[in-house]
Protein backbone atom coordinates (compact mmCIF):
# COMPACT_ATOMS: atom_id res chain seq x y z
CA UNK A 1 0.00 0.00 0.00
CA UNK A 2 3.00 2.34 0.46
CA UNK A 3 3.40 2.93 -3.28
CA UNK A 4 -0.34 3.53 -3.62
CA UNK A 5 -0.22 6.02 -0.74
CA UNK A 6 2.59 7.92 -2.46
CA UNK A 7 0.55 8.12 -5.65
CA UNK A 8 -2.51 9.36 -3.74
CA UNK A 9 -0.54 12.21 -2.23
CA UNK A 10 -0.05 13.58 -5.73
CA UNK A 11 -3.81 13.78 -6.40
CA UNK A 12 -6.15 16.71 -5.78
CA UNK A 13 -9.38 16.62 -3.78
CA UNK A 14 -11.74 15.84 -6.68
CA UNK A 15 -9.58 12.93 -7.81
CA UNK A 16 -9.18 11.59 -4.28
CA UNK A 17 -12.95 11.53 -3.84
CA UNK A 18 -13.18 9.14 -6.79
CA UNK A 19 -9.97 7.12 -6.52
CA UNK A 20 -8.65 7.07 -2.93
CA UNK A 21 -10.20 3.62 -2.35
CA UNK A 22 -9.28 2.00 -5.68
CA UNK A 23 -6.69 -0.28 -4.06
CA UNK A 24 -9.35 -1.70 -1.74
CA UNK A 25 -11.70 -2.93 -4.49
CA UNK A 26 -12.48 -6.62 -4.01
CA UNK A 27 -14.12 -7.05 -7.43
CA UNK A 28 -13.73 -5.52 -10.89
CA UNK A 29 -16.94 -3.45 -10.68
CA UNK A 30 -16.32 0.22 -11.47
CA UNK A 31 -19.01 1.21 -8.96
CA UNK A 32 -18.44 -0.30 -5.53
CA UNK A 33 -20.95 -3.08 -4.82
CA UNK A 34 -23.09 -3.13 -1.70
CA UNK A 35 -21.88 -5.78 0.76
CA UNK A 36 -24.74 -6.86 3.01
CA UNK A 37 -23.12 -9.61 5.06
CA UNK A 38 -22.67 -9.10 8.78
CA UNK A 39 -20.15 -11.93 9.13
CA UNK A 40 -17.21 -13.16 7.05
CA UNK A 41 -15.29 -16.39 6.47
CA UNK A 42 -12.17 -16.87 8.55
CA UNK A 43 -8.92 -17.70 6.77
CA UNK A 44 -9.04 -21.23 5.32
CA UNK A 45 -5.42 -21.86 6.30
CA UNK A 46 -5.43 -23.18 9.90
CA UNK A 47 -1.84 -22.03 10.41
CA UNK A 48 -2.98 -18.41 10.05
CA UNK A 49 -5.74 -18.60 12.63
CA UNK A 50 -5.15 -16.77 15.92
CA UNK A 51 -6.99 -16.93 19.20
CA UNK A 52 -8.45 -13.83 20.79
CA UNK A 53 -5.54 -13.94 23.25
CA UNK A 54 -3.08 -13.50 20.38
CA UNK A 55 -4.66 -10.55 18.58
CA UNK A 56 -7.21 -7.77 18.94
CA UNK A 57 -10.29 -8.92 17.04
CA UNK A 58 -11.60 -5.34 16.86
CA UNK A 59 -8.57 -4.09 14.91
CA UNK A 60 -7.90 -5.40 11.41
CA UNK A 61 -4.23 -6.22 10.91
CA UNK A 62 -4.42 -5.79 7.13
CA UNK A 63 -6.86 -4.46 4.51
CA UNK A 64 -9.64 -6.85 3.62
CA UNK A 65 -9.39 -8.88 6.82
CA UNK A 66 -13.04 -8.80 7.90
CA UNK A 67 -14.62 -10.71 10.76
CA UNK A 68 -17.88 -9.03 11.77
CA UNK A 69 -19.51 -5.87 10.44
CA UNK A 70 -19.68 -4.26 13.89
CA UNK A 71 -15.88 -4.07 13.62
CA UNK A 72 -15.67 -3.19 9.94
CA UNK A 73 -16.82 -4.33 6.51
CA UNK A 74 -15.70 -3.78 2.90
CA UNK A 75 -17.60 -0.56 2.24
CA UNK A 76 -16.67 1.03 5.60
CA UNK A 77 -13.03 0.32 4.77
CA UNK A 78 -13.41 2.09 1.41
CA UNK A 79 -15.34 5.00 2.90
CA UNK A 80 -12.65 5.55 5.51
CA UNK A 81 -9.95 5.46 2.85
CA UNK A 82 -11.68 8.24 0.90
CA UNK A 83 -12.49 10.29 4.00
CA UNK A 84 -8.92 9.98 5.27
CA UNK A 85 -7.63 11.29 1.96
CA UNK A 86 -9.99 14.24 1.59
CA UNK A 87 -10.09 15.22 5.29
CA UNK A 88 -6.30 15.21 5.71
CA UNK A 89 -6.00 12.65 8.51
CA UNK A 90 -7.01 9.22 9.77
CA UNK A 91 -10.81 8.90 9.54
CA UNK A 92 -13.19 6.75 11.57
CA UNK A 93 -16.80 6.62 10.39
CA UNK A 94 -19.91 6.32 12.59
CA UNK A 95 -23.64 5.83 12.28
CA UNK A 96 -24.41 9.55 12.78
CA UNK A 97 -22.74 12.83 13.62
CA UNK A 98 -23.89 12.53 17.24
CA UNK A 99 -22.55 8.97 17.43
CA UNK A 100 -19.18 10.42 16.37
CA UNK A 101 -19.44 13.19 18.99
CA UNK A 102 -20.33 10.62 21.66
CA UNK A 103 -17.26 8.61 20.65
CA UNK A 104 -15.05 11.70 20.94
CA UNK A 105 -16.20 12.48 24.49
CA UNK A 106 -15.93 8.80 25.46
CA UNK A 107 -12.36 8.71 24.13
CA UNK A 108 -11.13 11.87 25.86
CA UNK A 109 -13.28 11.38 28.99
CA UNK A 110 -12.68 14.98 30.15
CA UNK A 111 -13.59 16.40 33.54
CA UNK A 112 -14.61 19.66 31.88
CA UNK A 113 -15.98 20.53 28.48
CA UNK A 114 -15.71 24.07 27.15
CA UNK A 115 -18.69 24.48 24.83
CA UNK A 116 -20.53 27.50 23.50
CA UNK A 117 -23.25 28.01 20.94
CA UNK A 118 -23.66 25.46 18.20
CA UNK A 119 -25.60 22.37 17.34
CA UNK A 120 -28.10 21.60 20.09
CA UNK A 121 -27.57 17.87 19.61
CA UNK A 122 -23.97 18.17 20.83
CA UNK A 123 -25.25 19.90 23.94
CA UNK A 124 -27.67 17.02 24.40
CA UNK A 125 -24.83 14.47 24.24
CA UNK A 126 -22.80 16.56 26.71
CA UNK A 127 -25.80 16.56 29.06
CA UNK A 128 -25.84 12.74 28.99
CA UNK A 129 -22.15 12.66 29.99
CA UNK A 130 -22.85 15.20 32.73
CA UNK A 131 -25.68 13.01 34.07
CA UNK A 132 -23.72 9.76 33.90
CA UNK A 133 -20.21 10.87 34.80
CA UNK A 134 -20.37 14.37 36.23
CA UNK A 135 -18.91 16.12 33.19
CA UNK A 136 -18.73 19.83 33.97
CA UNK A 137 -19.78 22.07 31.11
CA UNK A 138 -18.23 25.52 31.11
CA UNK A 139 -18.48 28.55 28.76
CA UNK A 140 -16.13 28.98 25.77
CA UNK A 141 -12.43 29.36 26.68
CA UNK A 142 -13.22 29.24 30.40
CA UNK A 143 -10.32 29.71 32.80
CA UNK A 144 -11.13 26.44 34.62
CA UNK A 145 -10.07 24.33 31.60
CA UNK A 146 -6.99 22.25 32.47
CA UNK A 147 -5.00 19.19 31.37
CA UNK A 148 -7.12 16.46 29.78
CA UNK A 149 -10.17 18.65 29.30
CA UNK A 150 -11.82 19.32 25.93
CA UNK A 151 -12.43 22.62 24.19
CA UNK A 152 -15.25 22.12 21.69
CA UNK A 153 -15.54 24.63 18.86
CA UNK A 154 -18.01 24.53 16.00
CA UNK A 155 -17.06 26.69 13.03
CA UNK A 156 -18.82 27.93 11.04
CA UNK A 157 -21.43 27.76 13.74
CA UNK A 158 -24.94 26.32 13.59
CA UNK A 159 -27.35 27.91 12.68
CA UNK A 160 -25.83 31.27 11.72
CA UNK A 161 -22.89 30.19 9.59
CA UNK A 162 -20.55 32.58 11.45
CA UNK A 163 -16.90 31.60 12.01
CA UNK A 164 -14.98 31.18 15.27
CA UNK A 165 -11.22 31.79 15.58
CA UNK A 166 -9.63 28.31 15.62
CA UNK A 167 -6.03 29.45 16.17
CA UNK A 168 -7.11 31.34 19.28
CA UNK A 169 -9.02 28.32 20.59
CA UNK A 170 -6.07 26.00 19.90
CA UNK A 171 -3.63 28.29 21.71
CA UNK A 172 -5.96 28.48 24.70
CA UNK A 173 -6.51 24.71 24.87
CA UNK A 174 -2.93 23.59 24.33
CA UNK A 175 -1.50 26.07 26.83
CA UNK A 176 -3.58 24.25 29.46
CA UNK A 177 -2.91 20.71 28.26
CA UNK A 178 -6.46 20.39 26.90
CA UNK A 179 -7.62 19.04 23.54
CA UNK A 180 -9.30 21.02 20.75
CA UNK A 181 -12.26 19.22 19.17
CA UNK A 182 -13.58 21.02 16.09
CA UNK A 183 -16.98 20.42 14.52
CA UNK A 184 -16.34 21.46 10.90
CA UNK A 185 -19.62 20.19 9.44
CA UNK A 186 -20.57 23.60 8.02
CA UNK A 187 -17.29 23.99 6.09
CA UNK A 188 -15.82 20.71 4.83
CA UNK A 189 -12.84 20.67 2.47
CA UNK A 190 -11.93 22.43 0.31
CA UNK A 191 -13.47 25.28 2.31
CA UNK A 192 -11.58 24.71 5.57
CA UNK A 193 -8.95 22.45 7.18
CA UNK A 194 -9.05 22.76 11.00
CA UNK A 195 -5.79 20.84 11.37
CA UNK A 196 -3.95 23.82 9.90
CA UNK A 197 -5.07 25.87 12.91
CA UNK A 198 -4.32 23.42 15.71
CA UNK A 199 -7.28 21.03 15.93
CA UNK A 200 -6.59 17.73 17.70
CA UNK A 201 -9.75 15.97 16.50
CA UNK A 202 -12.16 17.03 13.74
CA UNK A 203 -15.83 16.08 13.61
CA UNK A 204 -18.17 16.07 10.63
CA UNK A 205 -21.79 15.07 10.46
CA UNK A 206 -21.46 13.14 7.21
CA UNK A 207 -25.25 13.26 6.97
CA UNK A 208 -24.76 16.79 5.66
CA UNK A 209 -22.31 17.79 2.89
CA UNK A 210 -20.29 14.58 2.74
CA UNK A 211 -23.54 12.63 2.18
CA UNK A 212 -25.20 15.45 0.33
CA UNK A 213 -28.46 13.81 -0.76
CA UNK A 214 -30.63 13.84 2.39
CA UNK A 215 -30.81 10.05 2.37
CA UNK A 216 -28.30 8.79 4.94
CA UNK A 217 -27.09 9.23 8.51
CA UNK A 218 -23.36 9.09 9.20
CA UNK A 219 -20.59 10.84 11.10
CA UNK A 220 -16.81 10.91 11.04
CA UNK A 221 -13.95 11.71 13.38
CA UNK A 222 -10.55 12.58 11.92
CA UNK A 223 -7.22 12.54 13.75
CA UNK A 224 -3.61 13.10 12.74
CA UNK A 225 -2.48 10.40 15.19
CA UNK A 226 -2.69 6.81 13.91
CA UNK A 227 -2.69 5.51 17.50
CA UNK A 228 -5.75 7.62 18.31
CA UNK A 229 -7.50 6.17 15.27
CA UNK A 230 -6.77 2.65 16.51
CA UNK A 231 -8.28 3.48 19.91
CA UNK A 232 -11.34 5.07 18.31
CA UNK A 233 -11.93 1.98 16.18
CA UNK A 234 -11.56 -0.27 19.21
CA UNK A 235 -14.05 1.86 21.15
CA UNK A 236 -16.45 1.90 18.20
CA UNK A 237 -16.40 -1.88 18.03
CA UNK A 238 -17.80 -2.19 21.54
CA UNK A 239 -19.93 0.94 21.76
CA UNK A 240 -21.69 -0.16 18.56
CA UNK A 241 -21.21 3.05 16.63
CA UNK A 242 -20.37 1.69 13.17
CA UNK A 243 -22.74 2.65 10.33
CA UNK A 244 -24.85 0.03 8.59
CA UNK A 245 -23.81 -1.53 5.31
CA UNK A 246 -26.36 0.33 3.17
CA UNK A 247 -25.63 3.72 4.74
CA UNK A 248 -21.91 3.16 4.19
CA UNK A 249 -22.57 2.38 0.53
CA UNK A 250 -24.71 5.51 0.12
CA UNK A 251 -21.95 7.61 1.67
CA UNK A 252 -19.30 6.17 -0.63
CA UNK A 253 -21.52 6.89 -3.63
CA UNK A 254 -21.99 10.48 -2.42
CA UNK A 255 -18.29 11.15 -1.90
CA UNK A 256 -17.62 10.71 -5.62
CA UNK A 257 -19.27 14.09 -6.36
CA UNK A 258 -18.46 15.77 -3.04
CA UNK A 259 -16.19 18.57 -4.27
CA UNK A 260 -18.47 19.45 -7.16
CA UNK A 261 -21.47 19.73 -4.87
CA UNK A 262 -19.99 21.68 -1.98
CA UNK A 263 -18.30 24.23 -4.22
CA UNK A 264 -21.48 24.80 -6.25
CA UNK A 265 -23.53 25.14 -3.05
CA UNK A 266 -21.03 27.57 -1.56
CA UNK A 267 -21.00 29.75 -4.66
CA UNK A 268 -24.79 29.81 -4.66
CA UNK A 269 -24.84 30.70 -0.97
CA UNK A 270 -22.40 33.56 -1.49
CA UNK A 271 -24.59 35.04 -4.21
CA UNK A 272 -27.72 34.70 -2.08
CA UNK A 273 -26.11 36.31 0.95
CA UNK A 274 -24.77 39.15 -1.18
CA UNK A 275 -28.22 39.82 -2.61
CA UNK A 276 -30.02 39.62 0.74
CA UNK A 277 -27.53 41.84 2.57
CA UNK A 278 -27.79 44.46 -0.17
CA UNK A 279 -31.59 44.25 -0.06
CA UNK A 280 -31.53 44.65 3.71
CA UNK A 281 -29.22 47.67 3.67
CA UNK A 282 -31.11 49.47 0.90
CA UNK A 283 -34.50 48.74 2.38
CA UNK A 284 -35.59 46.79 -0.70
CA UNK A 285 -36.91 44.09 1.62
CA UNK A 286 -38.29 45.92 4.68
CA UNK A 287 -39.05 42.81 6.76
CA UNK A 288 -35.43 41.57 6.55
CA UNK A 289 -33.60 42.71 9.68
CA UNK A 290 -30.38 40.62 9.81
CA UNK A 291 -28.26 38.33 7.61
CA UNK A 292 -25.71 35.98 9.22
CA UNK A 293 -22.84 34.39 7.26
CA UNK A 294 -19.05 34.14 7.46
CA UNK A 295 -18.71 36.14 4.24
CA UNK A 296 -20.10 39.17 6.09
CA UNK A 297 -17.54 39.00 8.90
CA UNK A 298 -14.63 41.44 8.67
CA UNK A 299 -12.20 39.57 10.95
CA UNK A 300 -8.93 38.59 9.28
CA UNK A 301 -9.01 35.09 10.77
CA UNK A 302 -12.13 34.31 8.72
CA UNK A 303 -10.21 34.86 5.47
CA UNK A 304 -7.40 32.65 6.78
CA UNK A 305 -9.66 29.79 7.85
CA UNK A 306 -11.79 29.96 4.70
CA UNK A 307 -9.09 30.95 2.19
CA UNK A 308 -10.78 30.18 -1.11
CA UNK A 309 -13.54 32.77 -1.06
CA UNK A 310 -16.16 30.10 -0.31
CA UNK A 311 -17.76 30.67 3.07
CA UNK A 312 -20.16 27.77 3.49
CA UNK A 313 -23.53 26.90 1.97
CA UNK A 314 -25.62 27.49 5.12
CA UNK A 315 -26.61 30.83 6.63
CA UNK A 316 -29.43 32.45 8.59
CA UNK A 317 -31.66 35.48 8.35
CA UNK A 318 -33.86 37.27 10.83
CA UNK A 319 -37.14 38.95 9.93
CA UNK A 320 -39.38 41.41 11.73
CA UNK A 321 -41.43 38.94 13.74
CA UNK A 322 -42.02 35.35 14.73
CA UNK A 323 -45.32 35.38 12.83
CA UNK A 324 -43.61 36.37 9.56
CA UNK A 325 -40.84 33.81 10.08
CA UNK A 326 -43.43 31.04 10.40
CA UNK A 327 -45.13 32.05 7.14
CA UNK A 328 -42.13 32.56 4.85
CA UNK A 329 -41.37 28.83 4.18
CA UNK A 330 -44.89 28.23 2.88
CA UNK A 331 -44.47 31.05 0.33
CA UNK A 332 -41.34 29.50 -1.24
CA UNK A 333 -41.38 27.07 -4.16
CA UNK A 334 -37.74 25.94 -4.44
CA UNK A 335 -36.85 25.74 -0.74
CA UNK A 336 -38.32 22.78 1.15
CA UNK A 337 -39.40 23.59 4.69
CA UNK A 338 -37.42 20.94 6.53
CA UNK A 339 -34.67 20.50 9.07
CA UNK A 340 -31.11 19.34 8.33
CA UNK A 341 -28.82 20.76 5.67
CA UNK A 342 -26.17 19.91 3.10
CA UNK A 343 -28.34 18.19 0.50
CA UNK A 344 -28.47 19.01 -3.20
CA UNK A 345 -31.91 20.54 -2.66
CA UNK A 346 -32.28 23.90 -0.91
CA UNK A 347 -33.96 23.89 2.50
CA UNK A 348 -35.32 26.55 4.79
CA UNK A 349 -36.26 26.01 8.43
CA UNK A 350 -38.07 28.08 10.98
CA UNK A 351 -35.31 27.06 13.32
CA UNK A 352 -37.23 27.56 16.57
CA UNK A 353 -39.14 24.37 15.78
CA UNK A 354 -36.08 22.21 16.55
CA UNK A 355 -33.76 24.47 18.56
CA UNK A 356 -35.09 26.17 21.69
CA UNK A 357 -31.99 28.38 22.00
CA UNK A 358 -32.45 30.53 18.87
CA UNK A 359 -34.51 33.64 18.28
CA UNK A 360 -38.03 32.85 17.12
CA UNK A 361 -37.73 35.21 14.15
CA UNK A 362 -34.72 33.33 12.71
CA UNK A 363 -34.76 31.21 9.56
CA UNK A 364 -31.90 28.88 8.63
CA UNK A 365 -31.22 28.43 4.93
CA UNK A 366 -29.31 25.50 3.44
CA UNK A 367 -28.45 26.23 -0.18
CA UNK A 368 -28.51 23.48 -2.79
CA UNK A 369 -27.26 23.12 -6.34
CA UNK A 370 -30.20 24.72 -8.16
CA UNK A 371 -29.66 27.70 -10.47
CA UNK A 372 -28.82 30.60 -8.17
CA UNK A 373 -30.91 33.10 -10.14
CA UNK A 374 -33.96 30.92 -9.61
CA UNK A 375 -33.21 30.72 -5.88
CA UNK A 376 -32.81 34.50 -5.62
CA UNK A 377 -36.07 35.08 -7.46
CA UNK A 378 -37.90 32.62 -5.21
CA UNK A 379 -36.63 34.22 -1.99
CA UNK A 380 -37.24 37.72 -3.28
CA UNK A 381 -40.84 36.94 -4.20
CA UNK A 382 -41.57 35.36 -0.82
CA UNK A 383 -39.93 38.10 1.25
CA UNK A 384 -41.50 40.95 -0.73
CA UNK A 385 -44.94 39.39 -0.43
CA UNK A 386 -45.11 40.75 3.12
CA UNK A 387 -44.51 44.33 1.95
CA UNK A 388 -47.66 44.59 -0.11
Amino acid sequence: MAAADDELRELQLASLSVHADDALALVSDVASPLHVSTTFHYNSDPSKLKSAREHDIAISEEPGNFIYSRFSQPVIERVEAVLSAILNGHAVVYGSGLAAYTAALAFYHPKRLSIGNGYHGCHGVANVFSRLGGLEQVPPLHESISAGDVVHVETPINPTGLSINLAEAAEFAHARGAFLLVDATFAPPPLQDPFQFGADLVLHSATKYLGGHSDLLAGVLVTKDAKVRTELIRDRSFLGGAPGNFESWLLLRSLRTFKLRVEAQSRNSGRLVEYLEHARKTGEIPILTKVYHSSLQTDEFVRQQLPHGLYGPTFSIEVESKEIAKQIPSRLKLFHHATSLGGVESLIEWRAMTDATVAENLLRISVGVEDVNDLIADLKHALLSFSK
